[in-house]
């Protein structure tokens, strides 16, 4: 294997590692759903959740790093949007391996398929 391709491998693996982490606390997944919505700013973000604006920036810059949210800084103000193309490339990796096991369940059930077949012949 050729050494960029090992470094592509090692990027994307840092990636997916980033975003599921991100993901994994309902919080952050909170966030991000409501940035389907639209930008907001981080006050905007803190409204609904029982915490201080500095916990939900501590939030929104685990969302930066793992490349889900784009922050941009006017003044005094923070605003946030969904970065959505790292969900895209996290639902990529997903996609093989529901496709890899789809294709295992269905040799499963053509086995016990058949089998019945010469057990009821």
């Amino acid at each position: 294997m050729n050494t960029s391709a090992a470094v592509r491998r090692r990027d994307r693996a840092a990636l997916l590692d980033a975003v599921f982490s991100a993901i994994a606390d309902a919080t952050r997944r909170s966030i991000l759903d409501r940035l389907r919505a639209g930008e907001l700013t981080i006050t905007e973000l803190a409204e609904p959740y029982a915490m201080s604006l500095n916990a939900v920036s501590k939030h929104v810059k685990t969302l930066e790093r793992a490349g889900l949210v784009r922050r941009e800084i006017r003044g005094r103000e923070h605003s946030c949007r969904l970065n959505a193309a790292r969900l895209e490339e996290a639902m990529e990796w997903i996609s093989y391996y529901t496709t890899f096991w789809s294709e295992r369940l269905d040799a499963l059930e053509e086995h016990f398929t058949s089998k019945r077949k010469r057990e009821t012949q």
